[in-house]
């Protein structure tokens, strides 16, 4: 499988999940995410999945400090409806990483474990998402605006070409890699793209 180099220098997500502790998934439960985890299942790499990662990553240092973010036991609020525009798919990254879901995801086990009700849209937040610890209630909003790191010039250019059935095979290659460009420049600049409050 071959992909981006830039993808193996992103830093990874770390957390702790009792439940796999619990099932013996993995030692202690510890598990880390890696921008690949997520375009895998995700499909691709947009700057729409890199906003959802680098929004997780930075909300819960924001919420965790030094200790490890609890999987399982986070919040997720979002201020759009789960079909608006991009906020499924932000959603989707998210759930992967945080455990939370609405109410599709895992029931729990004797009471213990449930990932359900823990993901709500159409909420009163001014933020992009806001992150909240189920233990102390803390919360941090994360707002995402990758507008300061445009695409190259010529990328507009080649998916017209591509749209209209005339780009070659060195135009399509040249349109995916100006894409992931874009991305890396996200992931470069993540500190102008996202801020948490």
């Amino acid at each position: 499988m071959q992909y981006p180099d830039f993808f193996k220098d992103i830093e990874k997500i770390k957390l702790q999940d009792k439940l796999s502790a619990f099932l013996g998934t993995f030692k202690d439960g510890i598990v880390e995410f890696s921008y690949l985890d997520v375009v895998k299942s995700a499909g691709h790499s947009c700057p729409t999945v890199a906003g959802a990662y680098l929004s997780t990553l930075y909300g819960l240092k924001a919420l965790y400090g030094e200790e490890l973010p609890q999987r399982g036991n986070i919040r997720v609020d979002f201020k759009e409806s789960q079909t608006e525009g991009v906020a499924g798919v932000i959603a989707s990254v998210i759930t992967n990483i945080t455990g939370a879901t609405t109410d599709f995801g895992f029931k729990g086990i004797g009471g213990n474990f449930n990932r359900t009700n823990l993901m709500f849209f159409n909420q009163d937040i001014k933020s992009s998402v806001r992150f909240t610890r189920l233990d102390s209630n803390k919360s941090v909003d994360v707002i995402y605006n990758p507008s300061s790191v445009p695409p190259l010039e010529i990328q507009q250019y080649l998916i017209q070409k591509i749209m209209q059935g005339v780009a070659t095979d060195s135009d399509k290659r040249a349109f995916g890699e100006a894409w992931q460009d874009r991305v890396r420049r996200i992931f470069e600049k993540s500190s102008s793209v996202i801020s948490t409050i």
